[in-house]
């Protein structure tokens, strides 16, 4: 990373389009949302640009941050979605619901890959929330692995009031983090969940108040950097085998991913 002298890293900006900003400074990525005067709601080509985002990242990024610009973090998807006319050269969702079902999981899945890179193995990420994360907002700060809010934040799944479902890769994590029933409560009603809660029931891992929040990103990744590298992608792949493995299998990952570790401090890895 080129400085300007020794105490002052430079960040160095990757990609900017469509809404979303990538930055880079050492170890760090900073993904931003980039239409406050939307609300940073969200469209296709915004989901692209994030897919493209991760592509994008250096290999000696180890902490993605991701953040809205403005008041709110995101209010979900842009209703334009739902007009006959749609986006400028995208199929309207009305269009789209009249193609075949293979061609409409097709569209779906490529939406989706915009919220699945969030949680690599070698990457820690981290959603700095403040103000309104409804549906599409809410399901990509579920796609990061920690969650930082502020005190004026506001959760929202809306989808299955509009007669819809939450299809952006949001219902796992959130079932893992709350639960089975109070998932289906927060989805089916659509109530918005707020910091305290949010904190209380394990969606956000710190509630701080709004003009603090960007200073507790930054002591959370610095926390994230302090271990070493290699040490902290085993631990991240380890606790995410969890729940598809049994005790006993749990039992022999540790034992294995102990065992790399060990051999690798000792100079004796592969």
């Amino acid at each position: 990373m080129t400085t300007l002298d020794d105490s002052e890293p430079v960040r160095e900006s990757v990609l900017d389009k469509d809404g979303v900003r990538l930055t880079v400074e050492d170890a760090v990525a900073t993904v931003t949302l980039t239409n406050p005067a939307k609300r940073n709601a969200q469209s296709p080509a915004l989901w692209r640009a994030l897919t493209e985002a991760g592509r994008s990242l250096p290999g000696s990024v180890r902490v993605v941050v991701l953040r809205g610009e403005g008041k709110s973090f995101s209010a979900g998807l842009d209703r334009q979605a739902f007009t006959p006319e749609g986006f400028d050269g995208e199929p309207s969702f009305l269009d789209m619901a009249r193609g075949s079902d293979e061609d409409l999981d097709a569209v779906i899945a490529e939406y989706q890959e915009a919220f699945t890179w969030w949680r690599r193995s070698d990457l820690v990420s981290i959603a700095a929330v403040q103000g309104h994360a409804i549906g599409a907002g809410f399901q990509l700060a579920l796609a990061c692995d920690l969650r930082v809010v502020a005190e004026d934040v506001q959760f929202a799944m809306r989808e299955t009031g509009l007669g819809l479902v939450p299809d952006l890769t949001g219902t796992h994590p959130l079932v893992s983090l709350v639960g089975y029933a109070r998932a289906l409560e927060i989805c089916v009603t659509g109530r918005f969940v707020h910091a305290d809660e949010a904190e209380r029931i394990g969606l956000a891992n710190l509630a701080v108040p709004a003009g603090d929040l960007d200073a507790a990103v930054r002591d959370l990744s610095a926390a994230l950097l302090a271990a070493p590298r290699d040490a902290v992608n085993e631990t991240k792949a380890l606790l995410q085998g969890v729940s598809g493995r049994s005790y006993e299998e749990q039992r022999a990952a540790e034992r294995a991913a102990q065992g790399r570790r060990l051999r690798d401090l000792a100079g004796l890895g592969d």
